[in-house]
């Protein structure tokens, strides 16, 4: 960790003083995952034009690929300088020592500061109080609907609490044919399951995140509320594979209610015309009414491997791409919301009714536990919303073994936690 700290504060020194420093010959190594490693080669040219004696090389790796190749590049020592990286994925390569603690470089900078990000996606990327990724860009989730369904049930508005959104679900139901419901939630996805928790209040393991919380209160609460939407037919106990095509499912009213994230909402319009004027989005709605309908907070970051020989370019080249009018050209290119939000002054953007409620809706967003075992984890929860809703196991059951599953995923975080605690207690001692 010291070396670390005299690292990061070395750099900060490299970057401060007389003007900007120069590098000459430098080739920095981009990883980006599938289409935005595609796009990033556009934007890093103007970069190089700004830094004509730094080069940038991008490898696009497909996300089904890209966490082993990071994890072998790890081992192997072969790490890029810069990455793309899922933020449920910072606790693990920080754990790994993988990565460059940033606190010092943000706090130098004169282009990066925390107020302009949203502050849920921001503590995504810290690890205790260290940070080791700048937001690049986010994702969360809201209910895309069915306006014309929702008006036919008497709902001229978007239900804020679980209570009118429940009652809007039994009013749309009661006008559906017998194969028509008002809210599709795949039993084979965790995040649907997951930001019902994270609005009860869960933060899904125990504050040290050494053990399970899933028989507590909170996510009881949620995982009630979840379960009793397919117990009373307002969703169809089906997986995602169950279903052909999904927007078509939704164009026809087969489903009046999505809940899931920004890439939809392209999708959507080119696969939909149609449906122009008939659907919309919305933030979620809480279990007390809107300022408890928080959602989870996503997306990638970008980070610095600790491996890096050229960090001072390295940190250049995140600033250069974390600029506004970058973060914009990004979410034109892409459709990938831009994380700072002075990038979402444009009206084509935040002006969008379609995008608005997601602009709302990062407002209040929430990080998932910062533990390296994370996406384990949320596997085990829709594992066990499957066993309640299809297996017809008892709820009391599903979360007592789901409690006992996650205590052994995070068996070895506890054995490692107290060793470090021990070796405190006994240079303390000493």
């Amino acid at each position: 960790m010291i070396a670390r700290r005299v690292l990061s504060l070395g750099l900060v020194a490299s970057l401060g003083g007389c003007g900007e420093p120069r590098a000459e010959g430098v080739t920095l190594r981009f990883w980006g995952m599938g289409r935005e490693g595609e796009v990033v080669a556009e934007l890093v040219r103007g970069f190089e034009r700004e830094n004509p004696g730094i080069r940038v090389r991008v490898q696009q790796i497909p996300w089904t690929a890209a966490h082993e190749k990071l994890l072998t590049a790890h081992v192997g020592e072969v790490t890029p300088d810069v990455a793309q990286l899922g933020n449920t994925w910072v606790p693990e390569f920080s754990a790994l020592g993988a990565l460059l603690p940033l606190d010092s470089l943000v706090a130098a900078s004169g282009s990066i500061d925390a107020s302009d990000y949203f502050a849920g996606i921001w503590k995504t990327n810290l690890v205790g109080d260290t940070l080791f990724g700048v937001p690049w860009y986010v994702d969360t989730r809201v209910v895309f609907y069915r306006t014309d369904l929702l008006a036919a049930a008497g709902y001229d508005h978007f239900p804020t609490s679980w209570d009118e959104w429940r009652d809007a679900m039994k009013g749309i139901r009661a006008r559906a044919g017998p194969r028509q419901y008002p809210i599709f939630l795949p039993t084979n996805e965790w995040p649907q399951p997951v930001v019902l928790a994270l609005q009860a209040g869960s933060g899904l393991l125990d504050e040290g995140g050494r053990h399970g919380a899933f028989s507590e209160p909170p996510f009881r609460r949620a995982f009630d509320f979840y379960t009793g939407l397919f117990r009373d037919s307002l969703a169809p106990p089906i997986t995602s594979n169950q279903i052909s095509n999904v927007y078509q499912e939704f164009g026809a009213g087969t489903f009046a209610m999505l809940i899931t994230g920004p890439w939809n909402i392209g999708e959507i319009r080119r696969r939909l015309p149609e449906l122009e004027g008939r659907w919309a989005t919305a933030p979620m709605p809480g279990p007390e009414g809107a300022q408890s309908g928080v959602s989870m907070a996503g997306g990638s970051s970008l980070v610095i491997f600790r491996g890096s020989a050229h960090p001072e370019a390295a940190w250049r080249l995140v600033e250069y791409l974390s600029r506004p009018e970058q973060q914009h050209e990004f979410w034109r290119l892409t459709g990938d919301l831009p994380a700072r939000t002075a990038a979402w002054d444009d009206p084509a953007l935040r002006g969008d009714p379609i995008v608005r409620a997601f602009w709302e809706q990062l407002q209040r967003v929430e990080p998932l536990p910062a533990v390296p075992e994370i996406e384990l984890i949320v596997t085990k929860v829709f594992e066990a919303g499957e066993r309640a809703v299809q297996g017809g196991v008892p709820v009391d059951r599903v979360l007592a073994d789901l409690d006992r599953d996650v205590d052994r995923i995070l068996e070895k975080r506890r054995w490692m936690l107290e060793r470090a605690e021990g070796a405190v207690a006994r240079r303390g001692a000493d």
